[in-house]
């Protein structure tokens, strides 16, 4: 399923314009969140691999993408733009996928409205959030470079600060009029970061449909046995973990990513 096949559309939700990719089919519903720097076509290898028996949504959240910043980024404004997204597609209730911060946006989605969500796929996203249980709950990206000359000055320039690898972020790195930078605010990501430092346990088991929960055993975000507790203290959660595989797991291994959700859904929203 090639991207390009896939342009992004806009809705206007809640005063902004907020950007998303529809995959296209006629098959049941997706809605997919992306976490802290994503975009909505990360989640493409998981459209082509649930197609066509799903049709993913993908959603690019506020301050991220090709979506309106604003003055506030955090966990409410986000479930609250995600249920007015969800309400104005008319295409309820959804089987919500997030990832990381997004894994939280719809699992607190689904404690808070309940009507819209049918069933939720959470890859890494956290119960807790916080230290001393998460050693670095924020990612300082202020410091990152603003412009650099070449895509490539750009990666020197954010690896620079420590990050191993930094291609999920590139994939936010858009070419401006005065140079290379990044779709996203630096600012408004790290007030968006420190804003979902918290408990979000009551929110985690506040809702009771069928629920996937992807654990990457190499993840530095998500530790196992937290992972495994929010697996036996939720009734209805399936625990998947994915040996080999970190916090990002539908990019380490994508046909195991995939598959989980697949047979999730097979069993549970067939």
């Amino acid at each position: 399923m090639a991207l390009e096949n896939h342009a992004e559309q806009y809705a206007d939700i809640r005063g902004l314009r907020l950007a998303y990719i529809d995959f296209g089919g006629t098959g049941t519903p997706v809605l997919a969140l992306h976490g802290h720097f994503g975009r909505a076509r990360m989640f493409a290898p998981l459209a082509a691999a649930l197609a066509p028996g799903y049709r993913v949504i993908a959603l690019e959240l506020r301050g991220h993408g090709h979506s309106d910043r604003a003055a506030e980024h955090g966990p409410d404004a986000y479930v609250e733009d995600v249920a007015a997204f969800a309400r104005e597609l008319g295409l309820g209730p959804l089987i919500v996928v997030g990832h990381s911060m997004g894994g939280v946006v719809g699992f607190r989605l689904a404690a808070r409205h309940p009507g819209l969500v049918r069933a939720l796929v959470n890859e890494e996203g956290g119960a807790l959030n916080r230290r001393p249980e998460i050693p670095h709950p924020v990612l300082d990206v202020r410091p990152w470079p603003r412009r650099a000359a070449t895509l490539a000055e750009l990666r020197r320039g954010v690896e620079a600060h420590g990050v191993p690898d930094a291609a999920y972020f590139l994939e936010s790195a858009v070419e401006h009029d005065d140079g290379w930078g990044f779709l996203f605010d630096h600012d408004a990501m790290v007030e968006s970061q420190e804003a979902l430092i918290g408990d979000w346990w009551p929110d985690w088991l506040g809702s009771t449909c069928p629920a996937l929960l992807v654990h990457g055993l190499d993840s530095f975000v998500l530790p196992t046995g937290m992972a495994r507790e929010m697996a036996a203290r939720r009734p209805g959660t399936v625990l998947r973990e994915l040996p080999g595989c970190g916090h990002w797991a539908h990019d380490d291994d994508p046909a195991a990513f995939a598959g989980a959700v697949a047979a999730f859904l097979e069993s549970r929203c067939p």
